[in-house]
This record gives C-alpha cells, structure tokens and sequence, in this order.
C-alpha cells in the first residue's frame, strides 16, 4: 500500500540513496570486480553516486513501464555486484517487495522457500530461468520475468532493455515506514529457513542504529564479505568495493585478494564472518603484514574466538582500530556490540572458564530481557518473569528495527513473537544473561542446551573449556538421547595439521580433552570425547556449527 507525499510517516529506503547522490555525485559508489589481471588479481569496473541513482531510477521507471505493480514479490537472483545493488535500490523505488534467499542453504530449501513465498517473477542470472522452467507450480506461475542476462523465452524483459528507459520524470513509490520492502529467509542452521519480513522502516533504523554505534561517515569505503552490508554502504554514503570472494564460502577466501583490494582503494572498513577474519589474520601473521587503513573490522555470525581478536589487534595498526562484533539475527539486528580490545582486556578470561562470550552494550533504542527459557508461544510479556543479573535464560529483544512476522508463518510468529501492549518482543533463539556492568553474555542456541539427568548445559560455555587446548580449533557439545536424560558428548575439531596421526595420539588427546574437562564443575560430567576433521557448519557464515546433525550421527552409532 502507498500513501500522499504528504504523509508524516511515508519513509523508502531507496530515498537515502537519493540524498546521498545529491550530496557527493561523483563519489565512487561501488567497486566490483571483472576480470583478471596479470598475477591473478582483478581489476576493477566503478560507479558513481549519481550513477547509481541514475541507473537505479531508470530500472526502476522500466519496471513499472513492464507491468510492475507495487504490491508484487520479485524473488532476487544475482549475485553480488553493481547490477545486484542497482536492481535493490530499483526495485525499492518501484515498491516491490524483494525477496532474498540465501543459495548456499541447498536446493531443497531453495525450492521449499519459493513455494511458500509464491513469487510473481524472478530477476534472476540466465541460469535461474532455466531451472524455473523445470520447477514445481508455484514456481512456475511467476508471470513478471527479468533476465540479468540474454533475453530468454518467458522473461518479460532483460537488464540491459531496462536501463535504457527514459527516467525523466520518474518519482519513486511513496510507502509508508510499515510497508513491505523484503523478505528475507534465515539460513536455516537451526531449523527450516523462514522468510523474515522486513518493512522499510525497520531498514531504515538499522542504518541509523548502525552508523551511529560505529561513528561511520560518508565517504569512507568498506570492504564487505556479506551482500546486505553493501546495501547499507549504499544508504550512508560509504563506497562498496565488492571482495573478490565467493560470499558463501567465507572460510575459503584468498586473502591475498582482500589485501589486495583493501590497499588499492585505501579501504577504511571491513566486514566478515569469524571463518573470514580467522584466514585473513593468519595470512597477515605468517607474512608480517598489517592494516594501516582499517579504522574498524566488523563480524557476525557466531562468536570471535579469541585467537582471532588477538591476530586483528596487532595487525589493526591505527591507534582507534578494533574489531566490533555486533551481535544479533535475522529478525532483529543490531541488539549489542563490544570491541575486541575490551573483550581482551576485560572478558575474555571469563570466556575461557565457562561464562559465555560477552557480546557488550545493547544498542540505543534497543531494549533486551532476559526471561526462563520457555517451550511454546508465550501469549503476553505479563505472563512471564524477567530474571536477575547473572542468571541465564532466553534473551528477548524489542526495537525499530526488530520484525514484526515470519512470512506466512502464523504458528512460527506466535512462537517467536510475545505481545507487550502496543509493542512485541523477539523471542531470538539464544540463551544468555545480564552481568553486574548491564552487559549481554552470550551462552548459545535454546536448541543447543542439553539437559542431562544432573544439570543443564550450555553449549557455549562448555565447549569454552576445551578450546582452552592448544590444539584445538573449535568444539561442539551434543546432547544425546531424550531431553533430561540426554548424554553429553564433546566433539573436537583439532588445528590444521594437529589431527592426531594414529589411534595412540588420538587417545592421548582425548584424555588431555578429559582432563580439562575434569578441571570445571561445568564439564566435569562429560565421559565421551570425539575428533573431528572438520565440523559441519552454515554456509552462509562457515562458522555456525550443525550441532543437530552431529547429534543424530552419534545416536545413530556412526562416526563424525
């Protein structure tokens, strides 16, 4: 739905594009890659402020002139480029709603997601038409078509037809801060992938929340490994320059390239995943290289193991640099930050004895609570206690920038969602608590605890006293068996070039393993370790680890 200009609450996304294009035209927008250069680097194709708004516009003038109705679901299909940041910001302006879906989760949940959305059209690479025309009928049905690419039977037009249409004149779709602007599918690491749904508003806080945490300005450039980071650039007026990288498999990245890239354009920021800054930082160690540009690094997705705060510290050379974790979901980011040199100097050694990671000071505007951890839908907030510091529970968040729905999912939204009078608060799916100093310690996934006859566990803080070995790199705790007679079961992951070399090594670690879980009245209880080479993890971060297949490979008497 749209409404008058003269709305107090009319609020788009795309109009701080607009904003930021008159302000700096020709500033550079966006930077991608093309092709390769001699020694096996890219060079580099580049786009302007003005440009991008340009462009943007007359995509967007093309989509309607095509047929594009405001109330439509275009499912999303490119990756990562200036085409995919110019098509968002069109597709923002003509009022539709876009819809993101992560292609590492498979193509069982890809299908399943597109059923349930039930698109009108695809912009999509030529390769997504093609498997449309072999897919199921909800699939099928999408009429509205465009090809990032060749014109091809059943598309309604392609990329290169829609940027040539004449722009002058064209005003953006007035929405209000409550309408549609995204769906966006988690990825699924703890269950079926659900389409959060996303409004403009909510966008539009997350980049004042954002930019106003981390103090970032206009003009600076980043370097981001997760697409939806460039978006935000796009709205603040930072320049994108797009990593060399292939974003679903952030723990595979040269990071040559990223050095690369962050010296030729004298980037100021970057984001990654743990899996990402873990490469890059070992890289930069064993080659004595340091980041003399980087006012600040950003990651999400799990927690930063020590190990890699530690690399960054040193190799974040200016005096103001850190690496901020920001903390938070899908359905609700940003809830908390806290920089690497105050979990140095300040948490870390708590992490290492079992206290959780602390993932700092709740952003401004946002609220957190901590309450039971709770099975089923919770009918009102007066239904339920907010429990003391220190101790653990569900962590609850309400906010401008936290969703309101799962689309389509009335059973999943009434779990997840707990009613408080004109407001609601998010049910976020981790355990956690608040220490003494008002800070958010982390604890793990609900999904995740285990419930043995003796006590309850909480994965985080448990695998913490493993990863204290020196050999190894991460861990999982399982539960198996049913919930309040589950056994607990630790499965290590040993450092590359550290997996033991025959049975008599790999029972002297396991005893080591045991050893120090003896040490801690949190573990003390665990009697069965096992070695892994490599832990199944998402494909969106690498670095959320799939505890529930692990589980059922253990109940099933196989081998991890």
């Amino acid at each position: 739905m749209t409404k008058s200009i003269s709305d107090s609450d009319s609020c788009n996304i795309a109009r701080r594009l607009s904003e930021m294009a008159a302000m700096a035209p020709e500033r550079l927008a966006i930077a991608a890659p093309i092709k390769r250069r001699r020694g096996g680097f890219a060079s580099y194709r580049e786009i302007t402020f003005g440009e991008l708004e340009q462009q943007s516009n007359q995509i967007a003038a093309g989509l309607l002139q095509a047929g594009l109705r405001p109330d439509m679901k275009l499912v999303l299909f490119v990756p990562f480029s200036i085409e995919f940041v110019v098509l968002t910001f069109a597709l923002f302006k003509a009022g539709a709603t876009i819809v993101l879906i992560d292609p590492g989760m498979g193509r069982t949940n890809i299908f399943n997601c597109l059923n349930e959305v039930k698109p009108d059209g695809f912009v999509a690479v030529p390769a997504v038409h093609v498997i449309k025309w072999f897919s199921g009928p909800a699939v099928r049905k999408a009429a509205f078509n465009i090809c990032v690419g060749p014109w091809l039977p059943g598309v309604t037009a392609t990329y290169r037809q829609l940027i040539r249409t004449n722009a002058s004149g064209f005003e953006p779709a007035v929405t209000k801060a409550t309408d549609s602007a995204a769906i966006i599918f988690t990825s699924g690491s703890t269950g079926p992938p659900k389409g959060v749904h996303y409004e403009h508003g909510m966008f539009d806080a997350q980049v004042d929340l954002i930019q106003s945490r981390y103090g970032i300005q206009p003009g600076e450039r980043d370097l981001p490994g997760f697409p939806l980071f460039g978006l935000f650039n796009a709205a603040m007026g930072v320049s994108t320059v797009i990593p060399d990288m292939d974003p679903t498999r952030p723990a595979d990245v040269d990071p040559r390239k990223i050095l690369k890239s962050i010296e030729e354009f004298n980037v100021t920021q970057a984001f990654g995943s743990p899996a990402f800054w873990n490469r890059v930082g070992r890289y930069c160690e064993e080659n004595q290289i340091t980041l003399p540009t980087l006012k600040r690094a950003l990651s999400a997705g799990g927690p930063v193991p020590s190990h890699v705060l530690q690399r960054l510290s040193r190799i974040l050379t200016r005096p103001d640099a850190d690496l901020y974790t920001p903390y938070g979901a899908t359905e609700s980011l940003p809830v908390s930050s806290i920089g690497g040199k105050e979990i140095l100097e300040s948490t870390a050694a708590r992490t290492r004895v079992g206290a959780g990671t602390c993932v700092g000071n709740v952003f401004d505007c946002m609220s957190v609570k901590i309450i039971p951890m709770t099975e089923g839908p919770i009918a009102s907030l007066s239904d339920v206690e907010e429990l003391p510091s220190g101790e653990i529970g569900e962590i609850i968040v309400s906010g401008p920038s936290v969703t309101r729905e799962y689309y389509l999912r009335p059973e999943a939204t009434q779990l997840a969602k707990i009613p408080d009078g004109e407001r609601f608060w998010h049910r976020i799916g981790d355990v956690g608590y608040f220490s003494d100093d008002g800070k958010l310690w982390f604890c793990g996934r609900k999904a995740h605890v285990v419930h043995t006859p003796e006590r309850v566990m909480f994965s985080v803080c448990c695998e913490a006293i493993f990863n204290n070995h020196p050999a190894i790199y991460r861990s999982a705790l399982v539960g198996v068996g049913k919930k309040g007679e589950q056994r607990p079961v630790l499965i290590a992951e040993p450092e590359a070039g550290m997996f033991p070399k025959d049975a008599a090594e790999e029972e002297r670690m396991k005893a080591e393993l045991l050893a120090l879980g003896q040490q801690s009245s949190l573990t003390d209880n665990i009697r069965e370790i096992r070695l892994c080479r490599a832990l199944p993890v998402d494909t969106r971060h690498n670095v959320k680890i799939n505890r529930e297949a692990l589980a059922k490979v253990i109940e099933a008497g196989g081998q991890v």
